[in-house]
């Protein structure tokens, strides 16, 4: 076991390096006590993307949601909560056909929409009933 101040210190070192190390510390320390402000503020990050997206050609839109996936991706990775994942998921296939992304014009992003969903239905069974049954109306819709 170590001690206060080498904890401190091991912390402080982390900090120091990779700016995941940063994110996820922070996460730890400031956001993982409120879990549905995080998803928010994830959701708002994902806002901002797709609002940002240009849409002039599908590489561009292929870009876009490839670089959206990797960061929310890694913003579960630090939860590491199956609901927080499925919200997020759930949320980022919303978005897609809210903003009538044309996903069946392009393979890749056919392939991405329908990678989120699989990941989705992986998650699901590790949910309780309830949980299960609350998002099942969700997924039906982006389906």
């Amino acid at each position: 076991m170590q001690d206060q101040s080498r904890l401190l210190e091991i912390c402080l070192r982390l900090a120091k390096f990779k700016k995941d190390n940063k994110e996820l510390m922070t996460y730890m320390l400031f956001e993982s006590d409120d879990e549905e402000q995080y998803i928010a503020s994830v959701k708002r990050a994902i806002d901002e993307m797709l609002e940002g997206m240009n849409r002039s050609s599908i590489f561009f839109i292929k870009k876009t949601i490839r670089k959206t996936v990797r960061h929310m991706d890694k913003y579960i990775r630090y939860s590491g909560k199956k609901e927080t994942e499925i919200d997020i998921r759930i949320y980022l296939c919303e978005r897609i056909r809210e903003e009538k992304i044309p996903i069946r014009r392009s393979r890749v992003l056919t392939n991405m929409y329908n990678s989120q969903l699989k990941k989705i239905n992986a998650a699901m069974p590790k949910l309780h009933e309830d949980l299960q049954y609350d998002y099942q109306g969700r997924i039906d819709e982006i389906s």
